[in-house]
Formats: structure tokens, sequence, C-alpha cells
């Protein structure tokens, strides 16, 4: 490790998470789908490693008690509970953490304990909403594994089950905003005595008020921030007070809170994503021992041999071994406050001078394609765009007119089960224009209120219809400020074409493409993920 913080090295690269690349330094491993790239990089470049894994609480039951009678700026939960008052629970859903965790789910854990509290204090009209709002519903497998199976032979499908954005009947308009955003909601949530939401906070655009907001919305309403001019005006979504995304939901999230009484308990989950075979990747490859060297070139040579849908499955099926590291329950902003600090804590490095040339790896997961048969080429895109390029606080790591380089394979595949609408948004709409300004107002009526998508929807297991268009836009605040999107390894032209990206065999060639446009003296930084890392930029 001394060698490789040489003289070339930024500021703060003592830090063991910066490292600069010299000539002795090991290749570097990337996410190429359900492979990995082992890709040698050029002298001067920075590599951004992860924070370790913050230690769990020792006992997460205890702690989970703890928080419930100790909120923030509000009474402890059995002071809000009265025998015979209707409550409903509402619990994130599969898109996060990503990979799933191991058995039991923290939300399990959470859930045990309030209907417990619950029960002892006579309260027996509950209800377990999925707050997908125009995410997918959840496969009833999918649920059984996120709640136990206790919890789910006592109350699925009655009295557990997904909300429903389309259902007339299931969603109140309540008001509107200051700023004339439309506010609607679960009318079984609305018509509660105390609404209690679960979450989990993967990343600090996570929970606060966009849990309720968000969460249990429906079109109308998610379409007043779900927007290519809102996404702009983002300053990153991991900065919620620069954001115009979380400015908005605050609004919304708020008016739902003058019209219910909501206990929100939050959660954090330290990093710890990998273990068992897969355990290699949570560490500096110039720390790697000779057993992990041997175990990454076996899991390499596996894959290379194995058929790609068995590879996803090897993939998904390894769940990661999260561990709590805080909860905190009571009001949606006080609690919400100490969520963030905690996880920033976990994800934050600090960083000074931005990137001229920015590359990262895309995984095999994202968080709308859990269990799904392919991460879409709009996943791939809003993945590099949306979330690689935004994890950042202050100001991006890459510069204005950047280029950013991505490894993946880009495979034309898509779920039609999961992602029907995304079918129709890649190969009709894409072609015509990538203009997201001109998408959504063009088109995103149409999908969303497309009787096929909608029925798929409510009855099937795909996304909203309109959910393409908002994985499109979620890019656009990345596509206005990079020159270059440049793909590595992509098995297709087609796909770099449609989302207007350049395409390169090697990491080295893209390099070279790269420097072709930013100068051979360009700064090159590789984000050296996952686990995640936030960039807090000096």
């Amino acid at each position: 490790m001394a060698a490789a913080r040489s003289a070339l090295s930024f500021a703060r690269s003592a830090d063991e998470n910066i490292i600069t690349i010299d000539t002795d330094s090991a290749p570097r491993i990337l996410f190429h789908g359900e492979d990995f790239l082992c890709e040698d990089l050029p002298v001067g470049t920075r590599v951004i490693y992860p924070r370790k894994p913050i230690a769990g609480l020792p006992n997460p039951r205890a702690a989970i008690r703890y928080a419930l009678h100790h909120p923030e700026s509000m009474e402890p939960l059995h002071a809000l509970l009265e025998p015979g008052m209707k409550v409903t629970i509402a619990v994130d859903d599969i898109s996060l953490p990503l990979p799933p965790m191991v058995r039991p789910d923290i939300r399990e854990t959470i859930l045990d304990i309030v209907l417990s509290l619950l029960a002892d204090h006579g309260v027996d009209d509950i209800h377990i909403i999925i707050a997908t709002s125009l995410h997918r519903r959840m496969h009833d497998f999918e649920v059984r594994r996120m709640v136990g199976d206790k919890i789910f032979d006592a109350f699925w499908p009655d009295r557990l089950y997904n909300h429903d954005a389309c259902d007339p009947e299931q969603l109140v308009q309540i008001g509107k905003t200051a700023h004339n955003e439309v506010v609607e909601t679960n009318r079984r949530a609305l018509e509660s005595d105390l609404v209690i939401y679960v979450n989990i906070n993967l990343v600090p655009m996570d929970g606060g008020h966009k849990s309720v907001g968000v969460g249990l919305c429906g079109y109308e309403s998610l379409k007043a921030h779900h927007t290519p001019k809102t996404i702009v005006e983002c300053d990153s979504y991991m900065d919620p007070k620069r954001s115009a995304l979380h400015r908005s939901v605050d609004r919304i999230g708020r008016v739902c809170e003058q019209h219910m009484k909501v206990f929100h308990i939050e959660t954090v989950l330290n990093s710890r994503m990998f273990s068992g075979p897969l355990d290699f990747l949570m560490k500096n490859e110039d720390e790697f021992t000779e057993a992990d060297t041997l175990k990454f070139q076996a899991i390499k040579w596996t894959l290379k041999r194995t058929p790609r849908a068995l590879r996803r499955e090897v993939f998904m099926r390894t769940p990661s071994p999260y561990e709590l590291i805080a909860v905190h329950a009571g009001k949606a902003e006080e609690v919400h406050e100490k969520i963030l600090a905690k996880s920033y804590e976990q994800y934050s490095i600090p960083v000074e001078g931005q990137a001229d040339i920015l590359i990262t790896g895309i995984p095999y997961i994202s968080p709308y394609n859990v269990n799904s048969k392919a991460l879409n080429p709009l996943l791939v895109q809003v993945m590099a765009l949306g979330y690689f390029f935004h994890m950042y606080r202050n100001k991006p790591l890459l510069k204005k007119g950047g280029v950013l380089i991505c490894t993946h394979p880009c495979h034309d595949a898509f779920d039609p089960v999961h992602h029907p609408s995304y079918i129709e948004f890649f190969n009709r709409l894409l072609p015509e224009t990538r203009d997201a300004y001109t998408l959504e107002k063009k088109y995103q009526d149409e999908f969303a209120y497309n009787p096929t998508y909608i029925e798929m929807y409510r009855r099937g297991n795909a996304y909203h219809g309109a959910h393409p268009f908002y994985m499109w836009y979620w890019g656009q605040a990345g596509r206005e400020h990079c020159s270059d999107v440049i793909v590595v390894g992509s098995e297709n032209r087609t796909v770099p074409d449609l989302l207007g990206w350049k395409r390169a065999d090697t990491l080295a060639e893209a390099i070279a493409m790269g420097r072709a446009r930013m100068g051979r003296s360009a700064q090159i930084t590789m984000l050296h993920h996952p686990p995640i890392l936030i960039c807090d930029m000096k």
C-alpha cells in the first residue's frame, strides 16, 4: 500500500479509502454485469474504495425496542395504542436492500416486535401494506421471505398486501401543496388511527417524508416531482437538502401528516454486502491474500463457463449479511436527521479534486430488477447516469463535460413479466427521440393510462406503465453533465446506439477515447463499488 500512495496522490490520499495507482499496484476488479473484469489502470489513476462496514449493533431487537420506547418528538409507541383502534403498518418493498439480506430481514424483526406490542394493547384491526408506489407488486414468495413465515401465514393476502397506485377505490386525494403538487395517498392508511412506517435506509435518498409521500401515493402525485426538470435541479439525490426531488417530497409528506398520525421507524444497515465466496469484493485488491486471489480466479473461471441465466441465479440467490447499525423512531424529520447522520458515517469518503474521466463497473442488480431475468438497457442506464453519477455531495465527482466510462455487456434483454412497458419504450420511443422533455410531454400519459399496462401492474407483477420514463429521467442530470458515456464490453451496438453512448471493446480503448476528448493529462478516477460509497467533494 505504501507504494500506491506515491507523489501522484491527491490530497487526502493518506486515507485508506483512496489510493493512486503506480506501476507496482495490482489490477482492479470491476463488475461487468454477471461477471467481473480485472483491469490494469494507468499510472496516476485515483481509486476510491468504500469504507469498511461499521460494526452492527450487538442486540438489534433491544435497539428496536429502545427506539419504540424513546422516540423523537412523539410519545412512545405503546402510549399511542388503545384497544379497538385501526392501525396500518406500511413497509418498504423489495427494491432494497441490494442484494436482499440474509433472513431474518430487518423488516421481519421490526414487524414481529411491533405486532406483539399491538397485541398486548388490544389492537387487532391491523393491515400491513407494502409501499410499492409505482413499483411492481411483490410475488408471494418474496413477501414471505421479507416478513417471515409466521407473519405471512397470519396476514397474507387479506391483511398483508401490495399498495395499488391504480385503484380508484384505494386512493384518496387529500389536497395540494403550496406549489400545486397533488397529494394523494392510500385510503386505508388515511382512515387509520395510526400509521406505522417501517423503513430501510440503504442510501441517504431513502426514508423521511419519501416513505409515506411516495410509497403510498398514485401516479398523479408522483408525476409532480418525477420529471426531467426536477431531476436536473437535484444537486445529487444523496444530499436531500440540495435536492429538488426531496424538497417536493417533503412538501407532499407534510400534507400527508396533516391528515394522518404517522410513527416512523427508520433503520440504517451497514455496507456488509458480500460474504462467503464473494467476500473478496469487500477488500482492496492490494490486500488480497493468496486465498482471495485463488477464489477470484476460480469464480471467474466458473462464470465464464456458466450460462448467463444461471450466473444471474447464482448472484441473486446469494444474500447479503447486512447488519443493523442504527434505528430511530418518531416524527419523520427528527428521525430522518439522525438516520442521515449515521448513513453518511458509513458511506462518505472525503475527496478533493474532480475527475476528467470517471470509471465504474455496473453490477447485475438494481433496485428495479430484483428476481428479474435481466438488468435491461434502461436499468443499465439508470445505474450509470442515475445512481453512480450521483454518488456525491457538494459537487459532482466528474467535471462538467467529463467522460463517464462504465463496464457492462448491455444485453438487449427484458423481463416481459416485470418490465413490459420498458420494451415498448426502448424499441419504439428511443429510436424516435432521447429528449426526456419531449418524451414526458408527448408519451408519458399515454403509457401511464394504457389499460393493458394498468392491468399488468394491478393483476400481475409489472412495473407501472410510466416507470420506464422515470428511469430515463433519472439519468437526465448525468446526460446533461457528461460529454461522452463509453461502455466497455457491450455485446452489441444496438443498445449503446439507442442510449446515445459510445462503445469500446476494452477498458484501455475506452480510456484512450476519453483522453482524446479530455487531453493526455486527464485525471482518471475509478469508483470501486459496490459496496456503496458517497464522495464528499471538497
